[in-house]
């Protein structure tokens, strides 16, 4: 692989820490000169029950193009995004442009790109202060509003309807593959997967989980005769949901319909979710029920097995009891509190396994 010109190097070596989920890194660059490149985007719809209409890895992308405008900050240079409009939404193309700006000066939040994580253990559960929540809301701007669930009624309402969603996400069968197929198992880190001591779980729950998922008619027979999702379910989303400050939901002016609206509000969630890793802030997205939501609102069929089509339901009308009005132009969920950093997370991919050069 020939050298990337400097200072894009650096500026890609950053922003390829932009989060995705499941640490799927659904981006590649495409390197044209020392300050243009490509951004061929792509979804994981085809084998991934959670991203079947493209939208969760349309906000990775816009997560990603943040980062990099945030990265390039650091050389004086300001990131023109064009998103190349004949190209399909399953894998659209960005196309940067680094252009020199001396208006341009290091980004408050570059620090702490490579810092941020998951935090999926519980938290502290002191309040916010007015001074961390308006940090937060000047983070996503004017065109985003952040609405607050805080104290113990409003958080056990959210850690109840996270309690069910997950039993959903562990008994829908299309979506044991990709449970699967993410977890390293026995790991610290992980470049191109989710490390399982990172999943929030105890030692024990984790070596019987492993074996559980080494098939389905395990997992199955667990979950019908055994109860097998409930342990899990409590430590990994009860638990938690109790053991924060608050859950919170990005809401934006207008539904988000279109590919460049989802990423605008990725763009949005990626500065959000550094400004919390500022403020000293653990942050777990909870982005599954508005997902499972959209597919009910919508008619996306996401199961052939009829209980998952109705615990869907149920939860839809949960969400949306929570939600309200605000539920369709909601973008993104998600809980936070003060927290040390996780002691086990995902990497990256190595740079260069996600760059290659224009033929031209």
């Amino acid at each position: 692989m020939q050298p990337i010109p400097h200072p894009l190097a650096d500026i890609l070596e950053l922003a390829r820490w932009a989060p995705s989920g499941d640490n799927t890194q659904p981006w590649r660059f495409e390197v044209v000169d020392a300050h243009r490149l490509i951004v061929r985007g792509f979804d994981t719809r085809e084998h991934v029950v959670y991203d079947l209409d493209g939208h969760p890895s349309q906000i990775a992308h816009g997560a990603l193009l943040e980062t990099l405008a945030i990265a390039a900050s650091a050389h004086g240079l300001r990131a023109e995004v064009t998103r190349h409009p004949d190209t399909p939404d399953t894998h659209p193309d960005y196309e940067v442009a680094l252009v020199p700006d001396s208006a341009v000066a290091p980004d408050p939040l570059l620090p702490f790109v490579r810092q941020r994580s998951v935090q999926r253990r519980p938290m502290r559960t002191t309040p916010l202060t007015a001074t961390e929540k308006q940090a937060l809301q000047d983070a996503v701007g004017k065109l985003y509003t952040v609405r607050w669930f805080e104290g113990g009624a409003q958080r056990w309402r959210l850690a109840r309807l996270m309690f069910n969603n997950a039993r959903l996400r562990l008994t829908l069968p299309e979506a044991y593959p990709v449970h699967r197929d993410i977890i390293e198992w026995n790991a610290r880190f992980s470049e191109d997967k989710v490390p399982d001591r990172a999943l929030g779980l105890d030692a024990m729950t984790l070596k019987l989980m492993r074996w559980v998922m080494g098939s389905w008619q395990r997992v199955s027979f667990f979950n019908t005769w055994l109860a097998g999702h409930l342990i899990p379910r409590i430590e990994m989303d009860l638990l938690p949901g109790l053991l924060c400050a608050a859950h919170f939901a990005l809401v934006a002016q207008r539904a988000p319909q279109t590919v460049d609206d989802y990423v605008a509000g990725g763009r949005a969630v990626q500065r959000f979710w550094l400004t919390a890793a500022s403020l000293g802030l653990g942050f777990q997205p909870e982005l599954t029920p508005l997902i499972f939501t959209r597919y009910i609102r919508e008619g996306i069929p996401f199961s052939r097995h009829a209980g998952s089509q109705s615990r869907a339901h149920t939860l839809s009308e949960q969400l949306d009891a929570v939600l309200g009005e605000h539920l369709t132009r909601t973008v993104f969920m998600g809980r936070l509190g003060h927290a040390p950093l996780p002691a086990a997370r995902s990497l990256r991919l190595p740079l260069q396994k996600l760059t290659r050069f224009d033929a031209n």
